[in-house]
């Protein structure tokens, strides 16, 4: 079995050659990532999860198709986001944001202060035209590169990045006066 930090190419050529305990590892890696994308479809846990799952087992079914002439990430998050796409037409979810908003460790002054932060940035989000969602989500939450979003949308480079850009500008006015505002990664 192909260990953790394995380049993710590497661990499907071993899939591909009978190891399917290695898929584990991809579903590992990538789960969250593929979980919070369903959220923006679905808008509940419940329907991500299927959601999760229907992706991972289309993925491993479909793995014979993967040429590695992209990063396996980039072939997941266009097989995903497709498949979200055929399932309900349009992104219209609920924002997720990371795990780390609350942590487990803060006092309830933080986790208040941390729920008002989620609460605004998500509030913004869903305020934004759809064409910005799709490319902040595949951009900042996917962590793809503009080609990448372009080939999984059909959207030219440029317009990702304008897209991108108008989107940080749009949020940004809208959570002026928020406690959002203050926060130094917006």
């Amino acid at each position: 079995m192909t260990g953790g930090a394995a380049p993710d190419e590497k661990i499907i050529r071993e899939v591909l050659r009978g190891d399917i305990e290695g898929y584990r590892i991809i579903v590992d890696r990538y789960r969250k990532k593929i979980f919070s994308l369903g959220m923006r479809f679905f808008k509940n846990s419940e329907e991500a999860n299927d959601f999760a799952q229907e992706v991972f087992l289309k993925a491993y079914g479909n793995l014979g198709s993967y040429k590695s002439l992209a990063p396996f990430r980039f072939w997941l998050a266009r097989l995903a986001y497709n498949l979200g796409i055929d399932r309900i037409g349009s992104l219209d979810g609920e924002c997720v944001i990371n795990d780390s908003i609350p942590s487990s460790s803060d006092g309830p002054e933080e986790k208040h202060a941390k729920n008002e932060l989620r609460d605004a940035v998500c509030g913004a989000m869903d305020r934004l035209p759809e064409k910005y969602r799709v490319c902040i989500d595949l951009y900042f939450y996917m962590g793809l590169a503009y080609s990448e979003i372009s080939e999984i949308t059909g959207m030219p480079v440029n317009t990702i990045k304008s897209n991108v850009l108008r989107a940080k500008v749009k949020l940004r006015d809208m959570l002026r006066g928020t406690i959002a505002e203050d926060y130094e990664e917006l």
